[in-house]
């Protein structure tokens, strides 16, 4: 046994079969059933000739379909792929060719762009569909999912498999077409999916054996809200899988803060993720309007990362559910989990100061590390287990991940300082920085002061072009109200917590600021919208 993910899913299989894995609308599977649907999908695509290395689509709203093809996959040592469903069919092509995708996974409402995409992949043989309420019409050569799985073998009786066989997972990033970033099985595990060590008490684990005794005492039901195209949602799920906990998926493919909120009770979650101040808020204004509908009782900790989770915001959760832990995760899908930030009562209106472990540093712009208290602010880097790069991008790899006097780093772009104390400052990803008459601004923290304001119900910060200062200082917002602020009114209120360079010299109201499905931010949108709308 090695760490590989198949095979440590697979020993918790055999200690806890019949404790509950996984809960979705009216589907409930125990371990035992979960493995066994999961040998069943891996033995079709076998017969199809799949195998190690091989490369299949999940173009999957959350649900039981997208767990057991992750675990099928790893099975047969071949690779499950992340497909964003709400991508067009021209950046499917693209990703379908990119990825060198041999089969694919999707719902049957996502065919008709699907089935197009797919016209000119020649490697592409196979695509299964999962049954939706959508009623599009099924191609002849798309397989019912069903179907496939009652068709195939329960059995589990696979090749041996390694800690070296691969995962990946694409990332949009902030600019440039989405990139597969490639870890090994191994790597993955220690860095995001809990290295044996779920509740954080015992310290990774240090054979794959060890991992059936680190079941915590208490059962871990985690739900996870972001879509599990996005690998912050994957590595909750497997997380909670490898402690022998119960995954809750409460809706697919939608964010319904009602369904959510009353899954928390009724499955009895200990612990909700989600992404930012765009999903808390919702469940916020429902819990405040229907107070009484929904039992939190049994909620431990709100964790968050991705997107801009307010001081404001998290107060007013807080407030809500007195007495939880708030945890601000940070990490990237080049770097795993690196560090987090912790907050339990209300009045956290703290800068994003992060405890990360060993393994990070801050390197200035020469490559050595930053001095704790200098307020130099340099690159976020991670060593150990690292990805090996991205798929077919030695260019972009290159940049990326880099050799620093015989260790390999992970540099993905995130720009921040330590402070005195030894904690990382984080500013944000470099990439989206604003360079205004020579100083550099960072749109979350920006952001997260006008977030503050009452009359801002969502706001996305970007910089456009001007001929005096370079950059100046964009504001989209979104607002209850219907007047539009005063630029000045709301430079006076930025002023009394971030620097008056910082605050915006213009704002845009708009109808709805756009997110992707996870709730992140899609700055490409905003500043094309904000030079539309300003005439720059």
């Amino acid at each position: 046994m090695q760490f590989n993910l198949a095979d440590l899913f697979e020993s918790i299989v055999d200690a806890y079969p019949n404790n509950p894995a996984l809960v979705c609308d009216q589907r409930r599977l125990s371990y035992a059933e979960l493995d066994e649907r999961a040998n069943r999908l891996a033995h079709y695509w076998q017969s199809l000739g799949f195998g190690e290395g091989d490369h299949i689509g999940l173009q999957l709203t959350n649900g039981s379909e997208y767990i057991e093809g992750m675990l099928a996959a790893y099975k047969i040592r071949a690779v499950p792929i992340n497909i964003n469903y709400n991508y067009v069919e021209a950046e499917l092509a693209y990703i379908y060719d990119n990825a060198d995708l041999v089969g694919l996974v999707c719902h049957r409402g996502f065919l008709p762009k699907a089935v197009a995409a797919a016209a000119d992949q020649a490697k592409l043989t196979s695509i299964l569909y999962v049954e939706d309420d959508s009623g599009v019409e099924v191609p002849a050569n798309c397989i019912a999912y069903e179907q496939a799985l009652g068709e195939a073998s329960p059995a589990r009786d696979f090749a041996e498999r390694s800690q070296d066989d691969l995962y990946i997972v694409y990332t949009g990033g902030t600019t440039g077409m989405p990139k597969g970033v490639m870890w090994r099985h191994v790597d993955i595990f220690f860095s995001a999916m809990g290295g044996g060590d779920p509740d954080s008490s015992r310290g990774p684990i240090k054979s794959p054996e060890e991992l059936v005794g680190r079941k915590p005492d208490m059962e871990m039901a985690a739900m996870p809200t972001p879509p599990f195209m996005h690998a912050a949602a994957q590595w909750l799920a497997m997380n909670t899988l490898f402690a022998a906990g119960k995954l809750v998926i409460p809706a697919n493919g939608v964010f319904d803060v009602k369904k959510i909120l009353k899954a928390v009770g009724d499955e009895k979650a200990l612990l909700i993720v989600i992404v930012g101040d765009a999903m808390a808020i919702p469940l916020c204004d429902e819990l405040e309007a229907n107070p009484d509908d929904y039992d939190m009782s049994s909620l431990f900790a709100i964790a968050s990362g991705g997107a801009l989770f307010s001081p404001s915001t998290k107060n007013r959760v807080l407030q809500l559910l007195p007495g939880r832990m708030i945890i601000d995760g940070l990490g990237s899908s080049e770097t795993g989990a690196m560090g987090n930030k912790l907050s339990a009562e209300s009045g956290d209106s703290d800068q994003p100061r992060f405890m990360v472990s060993d393994s990070m540093i801050v390197l200035d712009e020469n490559g050595q590390p930053v001095e704790a208290g200098s307020g130099i602010v340099g690159r976020l880097a991670k060593k150990g287990h690292v990805p090996l790069g991205y798929y077919k991008a030695p260019e972009k790899s290159a940049e990326t991940f880099v050799e620093i006097d015989g260790e390999r780093w992970a540099i993905p772009g995130d720009m921040a300082s330590v402070e005195a104390d030894g904690t990382i400052l984080l500013h944000g990803r470099g990439s989206t920085s604003i360079n205004s008459g020579g100083e550099k601004i960072f749109p979350e923290e920006v952001e997260a002061a006008l977030k503050a304001h009452p009359d801002i119900n969502d706001v996305l910060v970007v910089g456009v072009p001007d001929e005096r200062w370079g950059q100046i200082v964009v504001a989209l917002y979104e607002s209850g109200s219907e007047k539009e602020l005063e630029l000045e009114q709301v430079r006076d209120f930025c002023r009394g917590t971030i620097s008056s360079y910082k605050a915006p010299r213009a704002l845009v109201k708009v109808d709805k600021i756009k997110r992707t499905p996870a709730a992140k931010a899609d700055y490409v949108w905003a500043k094309a919208e904000a030079i539309a709308r300003l005439g720059t």
